[in-house]
């Protein structure tokens, strides 16, 4: 969140630019959309965490839906969507389409006097086919995107290929993943991508009113943009397969020599049945306002 100040500075003064800039603008909307993850994006799971770590593959089912609605404070204004669907294809593994966009609302246009003559349509969207499976007890995945931002008259279009591999070790004991994310270049330092990674760790398990909870320890860190690396700390509580609840302080790097920023995240995921429903919020730094993400997914077998 500390980042939206600049994003919205460089919309103005990168919409006279074509290509590397605006694809970097569109990119920040969508660091702006993560920070509705209780999770380090490396790690989050769901059929919509496919555009964070497309390592997707925690069941079976037949048909895998996922919608997320995501809406940051009124001094932001950005809203976003993510939909995703994905079916099992056999020895090829899982496979499925995503969508997700995100944009800044309310931003007037205006001419020779205060009163607005029209609105200025900033958003970036993503659109694309995404595959995972099991291979050797490791979950790989890869989403190939096109990706379309507008900023005013401007528009930037490029084609991202994310990969990312998740592996779980002694049952449900440790995890470790990793993602690349909107990766169109082979470079350490690119304002328009990402590299993820993560850790997970189980930290204690026992039964509580005969069902079994489960404490587990998080860490990641997001980094290869051009600026300080951001870190995520964080812990989950799951009580059974019913009620999850997940905390996380992230770390913010800094674009500048600013100092950088901490945000707690916290989120809670229900199961009903077939479907499962997720509520995160943010606090938001700098007396903005929280940020606030609200999901759901279905698996049908």
């Amino acid at each position: 969140m500390q980042r939206i100040g600049v994003l919205f500075v460089g919309v103005f003064a990168l919409a006279a630019r074509e290509g590397a800039a605006q694809q970097a603008t569109g990119t920040t909307l969508w660091r702006v959309a993560a920070t509705t993850l209780a999770t380090p994006p490396a790690l989050a799971l769901g059929p919509s965490a496919a555009i964070w770590n497309p390592a997707q593959t925690e069941d079976g089912a037949r048909l895998q839906l996922g919608i997320d609605a995501i809406q940051t404070p009124s001094a932001v204004d950005a809203t976003g969507v993510i939909a995703t669907v994905r079916v099992p294809a056999g020895k090829i593994g899982q496979v499925g389409v995503l969508f997700g966009r995100v944009g800044l609302s309310d931003i007037s246009q205006t001419v020779d006097s205060p009163d607005p003559t029209g609105v200025i349509p900033v958003y970036t969207l993503a659109a694309g086919a995404t595959w995972s499976r099991l291979v050797a007890k490791t979950s790989l995945g890869a989403t190939l995107a096109f990706h379309e931002t507008v900023l005013d008259d401007n528009r930037s279009d490029r084609w991202t290929m994310d990969v990312g591999a998740s592996r779980s070790f002694a049952g449900d004991r440790f995890r470790i993943a990793a993602a690349t994310h909107f990766f169109s270049s082979l470079k350490a330092n690119d304002p328009s991508q990402d590299l993820f990674a993560g850790l997970e760790g189980r930290v204690w398990s026992g039964a509580l009113s005969g069902d079994r909870v489960v404490v587990r320890g998080r860490y990641g860190i997001s980094f290869g943009h051009g600026f300080t690396a951001d870190h995520q700390f964080g812990a989950g509580v799951e009580f059974g397969k019913i009620v999850a609840l997940d905390l996380m302080l992230a770390r913010e790097g800094t674009y500048g020599s600013g100092g950088a920023s901490w945000r707690p995240v916290a989120g809670v995921r229900i199961a009903i049945g077939k479907y499962r429903i997720t509520l995160t919020r943010d606090t938001g730094v700098n007396d903005l306002g929280s940020a606030y993400r609200v999901g759901m997914d279905a698996r049908f077998r």
